[in-house]
């Protein structure tokens, strides 16, 4: 709109109007979002002081506005189609009219990708957006295969548009829909959004809700802060989006920061696959910062509190230093003059032979129940160059002395940490008092953990260094490169997460759960092809079969146009699994899937009892419902494409591992599998990356596209939450 901005969208507390929303995410629209209890309707202010009021006005808006083709219609009829679909939205959400509504679009979809003509619009949103917004009655409609067509269609809408509607899903509706007060699971979070004046203090709602303490609308400062040690985890992801989750939800905003204190560790090669990692997330951060870039400032502050008496240098060896602070025994040191202090310390800045020997630690509490609070080490010596500043430093503070000066420093409002870290939170409030700055709120989650599953940098460092995987992004790895490589949507992670929320209960989940969300994402839209193990394949010779192979176009889809089509080759000898041939019986009818029926009229063996060979005929007239097999073929051509099937399995045997207890003691001696195929020709043309089901057999990722015919192509298996491991 040239003559006005957009100003702000309000509407009543217990009815976001979805559809409004979701469009102007998918098209990109920046569009100002606030609650008004006063508010009876939608309605969209712009800078001019012109309104517009109602869903479906600013919906049609929107779809003008949008720099999407067609979103409200190439023409004047289609227009109107749309308008017609908008109409009838509402009588989704009319209870008695619901499942009338679901079988009446059920039937509208049988032959249809989208409501109106071919392409995607505003019809579909609102439509979505009704189904949407019934919460768990769609869901379990969902589960069910009442409506097929319907739910196809849902589902391929969710997943081409996963990011923005997953979001508004999480933060708009709970299981009982919209408008209802929330359990506190993100996927049951409305939005948090302040009253007329945004200034008002989101404790002032629901107390169902989860609620950043003190928190004010577009005044909420988070950072999520890795250390460049590794790649990005599953259980830094949760971080990272719940990070994102609240500052959207507060209009505020997310800093990316590196802490970058211990050299010996990390190297630039972390941080850029760090940022690649956080960005493949969707998290919109405001700008990256660096630990490192506050060394100046962090050492003159250890000097200014060596000064007041609020640190002394210690050169008590480590071991002992760490079992006096268990037994609460004060070092020798503690009671060093403030003299002798900063020529210790000076000692330490010159990485001298002594200043080798010492560390800086705060005085805090020696006799403190709380053991963080035992005199903590602020500063140590380590004379490895830095990745960022070379060899500038000599010695580098710890995390627990840094990050409660730079997360003031910087205006962070609340810093989100996992339960792990609850010891500490005292000792950061300390030290940030010591420090003379200001308090910054502590929000704590539980930490993400996953059944045999190793999230220790430092043990999946091991695997890397010991040659037990390819490296950081190993499809056996629960890094967010290793479990996309592997074949997992990020919107499947992304929605994993939301639904666990920020709660704080410790729970060991379930890699099935995550691997079945997956799946509801990529069935309804990844195209289908057909492969035959190469082992002990055989050929069934078809006597009335085609004299000349011939070729017919099918969808590689038979629910989604939008995954094209395949050439499918027809000859009179076709291949087929050894598995399947193990299980016919002579005269046994079959179904040839994508042909028809034949019948089997004699199977070959050799000496040994082992099948060589099938014939049969093909009996095209019968009926597929009458069959007990279905079975997956190929023609025998010299176009069919070599394939290498890979299965993974979990790096360690034991669902958890105990305190205490050696991960090196629970390592699976067989984590990967290679299994020989071959593929139809049409998997000539894959590219990396690209997610398909090979009929029968499951869904794959291809790793490595075709490049030439004594190179397979690489495809991993994807799990699919049932499916057990062709390695157990």
């Amino acid at each position: 709109m040239k003559e006005a901005g957009l100003k702000l969208l309000s509407f009543p507390p217990d009815s976001p109007p979805l559809s409004i929303i979701s469009a102007a995410k998918i098209a990109g629209i920046d569009l100002p979002i606030q609650t008004s209890s006063s508010a009876s309707s939608p309605t969209l202010s712009f800078s001019n002081g012109l309104k517009l009021h109602g869903n479906y006005v600013i919906l049609r808006y929107i779809g003008r506005l949008a720099p999407i083709p067609n979103f409200y219609g190439d023409n004047a009829f289609h227009a109107a189609q749309i308008d017609e679909w908008l109409e009838y939205t509402p009588t989704i959400s009319c209870g008695s009219e619901f499942d009338n509504a679901c079988g009446y679009m059920e039937v509208y979809l049988e032959k249809r990708t989208f409501f109106v003509s071919h392409y995607f619009s505003i019809a579909d949103i609102a439509i979505w957006s009704g189904l949407a917004g019934t919460g768990q009655r769609w869901e379990s409609i969902r589960k069910s295969n009442k409506y097929p067509n319907l739910v196809r269609w849902y589902n391929s809408i969710s997943a081409e548009y996963s990011n923005p509607l997953m979001e508004v899903i999480a933060l708009y509706v709970g299981k009982k829909g919209l408008g209802k007060p929330v359990a506190a699971k993100s996927k049951e979070v409305k939005n948090v959004t302040g009253d007329s004046s945004d200034k008002a203090k989101a404790g002032s709602r629901s107390s169902s809700e989860i609620d950043l303490p003190d928190a004010e609308m577009g005044k909420v400062r988070l950072r999520f802060a890795p250390e460049p040690s590794g790649f990005l985890h599953i259980g830094h992801a949760k971080a990272a989006l719940l990070n994102q989750y609240f500052a959207q939800r507060y209009h505020g905003e997310v800093i990316l920061r590196f802490d970058d204190t211990n050299p010996t560790k990390e190297s630039n090669e972390f941080v850029e696959n760090l940022i690649k990692d956080v960005e493949t997330l969707g998290i919109k951060y405001q700008k990256i910062t660096y630990t490192s870039d506050y060394f100046s400032k962090l050492m003159a502050l250890a000097e200014k509190l060596i000064k007041e008496g609020k640190a002394y240098v210690d050169d008590t060896p480590r071991e002992q230093m760490q079992k006096e602070r268990m037994d609460g025994i004060e070092s020798k040191c503690r009671s060093n003059s403030i003299e002798e202090n900063l020529k210790l310390w000076k000692e330490m800045i010159a990485g001298s032979e002594r200043g080798l020997q010492c560390c800086l630690r705060g005085k805090l509490d020696m006799q403190d129940p709380n053991k963080s609070l035992r005199d903590p080490v602020y500063y140590r010596c380590n004379p490895v160059p830095h990745h960022r500043i070379g060899s500038k430093y000599k010695i580098y503070p710890t995390y627990d002395f840094a990050c409660p000066f730079v997360d003031a420093e910087e205006g962070i409002t609340h810093a989100l940490r996992s339960s792990e870290y609850h010891d500490r939170n005292a000792q950061y409030h300390r030290i940030q008092e010591d420090m003379g700055m200001r308090k910054v709120h502590i929000y704590e989650f539980s930490r993400l953990n996953m059944v045999y599953t190793l999230l220790s940098k430092r043990k999946l460092l091991w695997f890397v260094q010991n040659g037990k995987v390819d490296g950081w992004d190993d499809p056996r790895f629960p890094t967010v490169q290793g479990i996309v490589r592997r074949g997992l949507k990020i919107e499947a992670l992304i929605q994993f997460i939301l639904e666990q929320g920020a709660s704080k209960n410790l729970n060991l989940m379930e890699w099935d759960k995550l691997w079945t969300l997956n799946k509801k994402i990529i069935d309804p839209v990844c195209p289908r092809h057909t492969a035959v193990i190469e082992e002990r394949r055989l050929l069934l010779t078809l006597t009335n079969g085609p004299d000349k192979p011939f070729v017919r176009i099918i969808p590689r889809h038979k629910k989604y146009d939008g995954a094209g089509e395949k050439a499918t080759t027809y000859t009179k000898r076709i291949w087929l699994d050894y598995a399947d041939a193990e299980c016919i019986s002579v005269d046994e009818e079959v179904t040839l899937m994508d042909w028809g029926n034949a019948i089997v009229k004699e199977i070959i063996k050799d000496q040994d009892g082992n099948i060589t060979q099938l014939v049969g005929v093909l009996h095209l007239e019968g009926s597929v419902k009458t069959t007990k097999l279905k079975l997956t073929w190929l023609a025998e051509t010299n176009e069919l494409v070599n394939l290498s099937l890979v299965e993974f399995d979990y790096l360690i045997t034991k669902k958890k591992l105990e305190e205490g207890e050696d991960f090196l003691d629970a390592l699976n001696p067989c984590t990967k599998k290679e299994i020989a195929a071959i593929g139809d020709s049409n998997m000539h043309n894959l590219k990396q990356g690209e997610i398909l089901q090979l009929e029968r057999k499951g869904y794959y990722r291809c790793d490595v596209p075709f490049t030439r015919s004594s190179k397979p192509v690489v495809l991993f298996a994807i799990p699919d939450g049932r499916q057990q491991s062709v390695m157990k």
